[in-house]
């Protein structure tokens, strides 16, 4: 109700700036037609209606900008309230179990399982709320060392494997040619596992219900490594490509619904790989047609 009500409210702001628009254009042309003889004035009348018409689409493109803005701060809060309040529920229901009634042992394990799994999402949604205002703060990160990159991949695909309980043919690791050196970035350590992990975390989550995740890394330049993430799930529309690394920013899509987040994972891979002179780009040739993210980060000289 909330997002439909907002929805009205910028399509309402947005016939307003184009009726007044088309109001100032309609009160200009007649003013030059009643008066062409008077130049000055006919000239002086261009400029301050030319001032009003854009005054007034600035001030819609900004109104429509602040709405979406607001929605999209409205979703996240949202979505981090639920991404906090539905394991908490979870683990004191387990809890509550386990303290009134006396459970055979290996429901116990059970119910200690998923009390832990429960745990991990809460620290993983706080450490993605608190890395996304770090990524904001230019000096955050500043402690810079030679990473072995090849190895926080692997280690963010084992990761992966652990959080979602893949098999290993569900995300699969290919290397190509390193043209003879290692593949060494400098950088923040941390950060970088944070970027890699969240690019395969998203595939994953966005594959659907079969999981086929493709992980390639290789180095086409000396000065250059690129680690494509693959996966052939439920796609990008072409409209959201660019859009998806904005902060807060989620496709808001029926067949992702059931897909939960923040809507800040990607935007933090974008802000860590600028800080680290690199970039992030994302390729979809439309719904239900997968999607492939690229990282690519500057090569460090052994």
């Amino acid at each position: 109700m909330r997002i439909s009500s907002r929805r009205g409210t910028i399509a309402f702001f947005l016939c307003l700036g184009i009726g007044l628009v088309a109001l100032a254009v309609a009160l200009n042309v007649g003013w030059i037609i009643l008066n062409w003889r008077e130049g000055v004035l006919l000239f002086f009348g261009i400029v301050f209606f030319a001032l009003i018409i854009a005054g007034m689409v600035v001030n819609t493109i900004f109104l429509v900008r602040e709405l979406r803005r607001s929605e999209q701060h409205d979703s996240f809060i949202n979505a981090v309230t639920h991404e906090l309040k539905t394991p908490v529920a979870s683990i004191r229901l387990h809890l509550e179990t386990l303290q009134r009634r006396d459970l055979p042992e290996p429901q116990k394990q059970e119910f200690y399982r998923v009390m832990l799994s429960d745990a991990d999402r809460l620290t993983t949604t706080v450490e993605q709320v608190l890395r996304a205002g770090r990524a904001g703060d230019k000096r955050a990160g500043r402690e810079k060392s030679d990473v072995d990159f090849r190895q926080v991949v692997r280690d963010c695909m084992e990761t992966a494997r652990i959080r979602h309980h893949l098999q290993p043919e569900m995300l699969s690791y290919d290397e190509a040619s390193t043209n003879g050196a290692g593949l060494k970035v400098r950088g923040n350590a941390d950060d970088l596992r944070t970027a890699v992990f969240n690019v395969l975390d998203n595939a994953v989550k966005y594959s659907g219900n079969k999981i086929d995740v493709r992980v390639r890394l290789e180095a086409p330049h000396e000065d250059r490594i690129v680690l494509r993430v693959q996966d052939q799930g439920v796609g990008i529309p072409p409209e959201d490509v660019k859009r998806i690394f904005r902060r807060f920013y989620r496709v808001t899509h029926r067949s992702l619904a059931q897909v939960k987040g923040t809507g800040l994972g990607l935007f933090i891979v974008k802000s860590i790989a600028q800080k680290h002179g690199g970039r992030v780009f994302a390729e979809s040739e439309g719904e239900g047609k997968g999607t492939t993210v690229t990282l690519e980060l500057p090569r460090h000289a052994q």
